[in-house]
């Protein structure tokens, strides 16, 4: 009998007492909100731009994870040296962490086209549980003495771009961060970012963008993003992707124990991004679980994003494509 059909997040993450390693929220449109996961993207889009996004997972499943995240940035006078921050709110049942930190790169040129940049971030980390499930389980000895934390992190990355292709390597947290008791972890592990991606042309007003994102977290397997992207008329990105995340299998929700912050299952997804104005540009990504027992019980996971970027003539010479 399967003991989580309806509250799989909820009941799991706070019935078992294993260790648990919190990762960051992944995103289906990683390639736009690259600051959150590689400082050395800070400034690389050669304005100022501002980034929001809303993602919620397994919609129809309590607790299941809902994020916010809000990042902006800018290349400074000289545009070898770019600063920003980023802000996340991560929700994974009754657990919640923000996270709040700045960024700083450096970039110098390697080619009549190409540029790499050095980046360095450092904030903080806040984890908390939920005021209400505190309340309902006052006895509870696997959260009991668990309070509101905030703990520094660091990271650093590198990111090697021109505007036809990009590739990029980072880690954003690089201190192991127990937030834990005696009887209860969630820990931030280190995971390590690689990224890459390349424009082709297909025709005078069709373009084809194929990236990837591969992340290796300490402890856990390994896992990737494949998307493929067409742009006509340099407005409206239509494409699909491919996560492949075992971070969760059915053996997990049949015996009650969770690894990895009960992120995982394979997902394919669906993308739209239309460029509004030069200045704005909306996208929207729908995602669905594949060889996995969770896809039964919930509806797909929703992505919408906004961005705002203050376009200037002298900065912006080609269109901007990552």
């Amino acid at each position: 009998m399967k003991i989580l059909k309806y509250h799989i997040v909820a009941i799991a993450l706070l019935s078992c007492t294993v260790g648990m390693a919190q990762q960051l929220p992944q995103f289906t449109q990683y390639m736009y909100n690259t600051i959150s996961i590689n400082p050395a993207y800070t400034g690389s889009r050669g304005t100022l731009s501002v980034v929001g996004l809303h993602r919620s997972q397994w919609v129809g499943i309590d607790g299941a994870p809902n994020t916010e995240t809000l990042s902006i940035h800018s290349p400074l006078n000289n545009e070898k040296i770019g600063i920003g921050g980023s802000y996340i709110h991560d929700e994974l049942g009754p657990e919640n962490f923000n996270y709040l930190y700045g960024s700083f790169s450096y970039t110098i040129k390697t080619g009549e086209n190409s540029k790499l940049a050095f980046g360095l971030n450092a904030g903080f980390t806040q984890y908390s549980l939920d005021q209400g499930f505190r309340l309902d389980n006052p006895n509870d000895p696997v959260i009991y003495g668990i309070e509101d934390r905030w703990s520094p992190n660091f990271g650093a990355g590198v990111y090697w771009h021109s505007t036809r292709w990009y590739l990029g390597l980072s880690a954003p947290r690089i201190l192991n961060t127990d937030y834990a008791t005696d009887e209860y972890e969630a820990l931030e592990r280190v995971s390590y970012y690689f990224t890459g991606g390349f424009v082709f042309n297909l025709g005078d007003y069709t373009k084809f963008k194929p990236s990837f994102l591969v992340k290796a977290t300490n402890g856990a397997p390994l896992s990737y993003d494949l998307t493929a992207n067409f742009l006509f008329y340099e407005k409206l990105w239509l494409g699909a992707g491919y996560r492949h995340n075992p971070g969760v299998d059915d053996r997990d929700l049949q015996d009650g124990t969770i690894d990895y912050g009960f992120r995982g299952t394979n997902a394919i997804g669906a993308l739209v991004d239309f460029q509004v104005s030069k200045q704005i540009r909306i996208g929207y990504t729908y995602e669905f679980p594949v060889n996995s027992e969770i896809r039964h019980y919930q509806s797909g996971t929703h992505e919408i994003m906004l961005m705002f970027e203050l376009f200037k003539e002298r900065r912006i010479k080609s269109p901007r494509y990552f």
